[in-house]
C-alpha cells in the first residue's frame, strides 16, 4: 500500500503549523518547528505571499496530510463528498474522522494517527467483533470498536490505559480505557471536530 515515507516534520514546517504527526514529541519544546518556523529549503525564509490559489493548495495539502491520506484517496473522498446533500466541506471532514485509524487516535489509543494506522493494519482492532486491518475503514453509528483481547497487554495499551484522561475525547465518541473499547455515539458533526482546517478554501481549490 502506498505511503507517505518521507520525514513527517518537514511537513509541518512546509505548512507552517503543527500538524500533530510525531505525537508527544510535537508538543515538546524538540519540535522542529518551534526552532525553525519556516518552510524548508534554501528559500523557505524569504517565501512571497501566497496567492489565492496557493492559500487553497496548501489547506488542501495540510488536510491531507494531517489525516495521512495521499492525493487520489483525498480526491475520491472530496468527490464522495460532494454528492451527499449538505456542507461539502464538513461532509468531507466528516467522513476523513470517521476513518477507523482516526477513531483509535481520536480515543486516545495511540500517540498519532500514523501509530493507530499501524495497529489497524497489524491487526490489533476489532469492529463489531470481526478483526479489521484496513486503516481507510469508515466507522458507522453504533458501531463498537475495540483492541483484541490478545493485545491489550501491549506497551502502547499499557500507556493509553494509564494515560487515560490525558487527552480529550469527542463527544460523539463513548470510550472505556479499562476494556479498551470505543463506541461510536454518532458520526461527527462540524462542532465537534477540532482540527484547525478551513473546509470551504478545499471546496473552492477543487470547483474550478
Amino acid at each position: 500500500m502506498a505511503r507517505y515515507t518521507g520525514a513527517d516534520c518537514k511537513l509541518c514546517r512546509r505548512e507552517k503549523t503543527k500538524l500533530f504527526l510525531k505525537g508527544k514529541k510535537c508538543e515538546s519544546a524538540k519540535c522542529p518547528i518551534e526552532i525553525r518556523p519556516y518552510p524548508p529549503g534554501e528559500h523557505g525564509r524569504g517565501r512571497p505571499k501566497e496567492s489565492e490559489y496557493q492559500l487553497q493548495l496548501r489547506e488542501k495539502q495540510k488536510t491531507r496530510r494531517i489525516y495521512g491520506v495521499l492525493e487520489k484517496q483525498f480526491h475520491n473522498y472530496y468527490e464522495e463528498a460532494n454528492r451527499k446533500s449538505g456542507k461539502t466541506g464538513e461532509n468531507l471532514l466528516q467522513i476523513l474522522e470517521s476513518r477507523l485509524d482516526n477513531v483509535v487516535y481520536r480515543a486516545g489509543f495511540a500517540e498519532s494517527r500514523d501509530a493507530a494506522r499501524q495497529q489497524v493494519r497489524h491487526g490489533h482492532i476489532v469492529v463489531n467483533g470481526k478483526k479489521v486491518d484496513i486503516p481507510s475503514y469508515r466507522v458507522r453509528e453504533h458501531d463498537i470498536i475495540e483492541v483484541r483481547e490478545k493485545s491489550r497487554n501491549l506497551l502502547p495499551y499499557e500507556v493509553a490505559r494509564a494515560t487515560a484522561g490525558d487527552k480529550t475525547v469527542p463527544a460523539w465518541l463513548g470510550v472505556a480505557p479499562e476494556s479498551m473499547r470505543i463506541l461510536v455515539h454518532q458520526l461527527p458533526v462540524r462542532q465537534q471536530i477540532d482540527t484547525l482546517v478551513q473546509e470551504q478554501l478545499i471546496v473552492e481549490l477543487y470547483s474550478k
